[in-house]
């Protein structure tokens, strides 16, 4: 009797060390292949991704749509409370802490829809402008980024020279386009009438 009730007291201890085995090399996996917070990355000199922590939820500014993405532009409450005011049609700027965050998909055809109608696919790539002109003076005051998405990985990284439009990936990488829409404090987007 002592005898099987030391091998089942064995066998009980040598089945815990195999789950406790399992339980580690499956967390050392997840570990190694956990893909970086994206709220880690910043551009060089720059707007840093959790600068704009929550941007998900903002609200609507308005959505637009070109042959390669399909965008909704996004606004953090200052500048939506701004936008309410009249800003920028009124000729004022835009206050201190405004924020944009603008996310592109690659347009698709809605498999779903009883009509036909162009819908979000593949997530693209996010850019984020702020306005702080202490820190953003030599651009008008506004801060950009651009982050691009590799749906491979689950990750995102900041845009680079080498993609469309070219990104010098610093904080006024965004500026020069900007510069046709100064006299609306450089922002192209209007907030239309809901």
């Amino acid at each position: 009797m002592l005898r099987i009730s030391t091998a089942i007291s064995s066998k009980k201890k040598l089945l815990s060390a195999f789950a406790m085995i399992a339980v580690l090399l499956a967390a050392a996996g997840g570990y190694v292949r956990a893909a970086p917070d994206k709220y880690s990355l910043k551009v060089p000199g720059g707007l840093a991704f959790a600068d704009f922590k929550g941007y998900e939820d903002w609200q609507t500014v308005a959505v637009s749509q070109t042959e390669s993405a399909m965008a909704v532009i996004l606004a953090n409450p200052v500048m939506i409370e701004a936008y309410r005011s009249g800003i920028p049609e009124n000729g004022k700027p835009f206050p201190e802490g405004s924020k944009i965050a603008k996310i592109h998909w690659k347009p698709t055809q809605s498999k779903d829809s009883p009509s036909p109608a162009t819908v979000p696919g593949k997530l693209q790539n996010v850019d984020f402008i702020e306005k702080d002109s202490k820190r953003f003076a030599d651009s008008g005051g506004w801060g950009y980024a651009a982050f691009n998405y590799d749906p491979a990985t689950d990750t995102f990284s900041p845009a680079t020279a080498s993609d469309t439009p070219p990104q010098e990936n610093d904080a006024k990488c965004g500026f020069t386009c900007h510069t046709i829409v100064q006299a609306k404090d450089y922002i192209f987007t209007a907030y239309p009438k809901r």
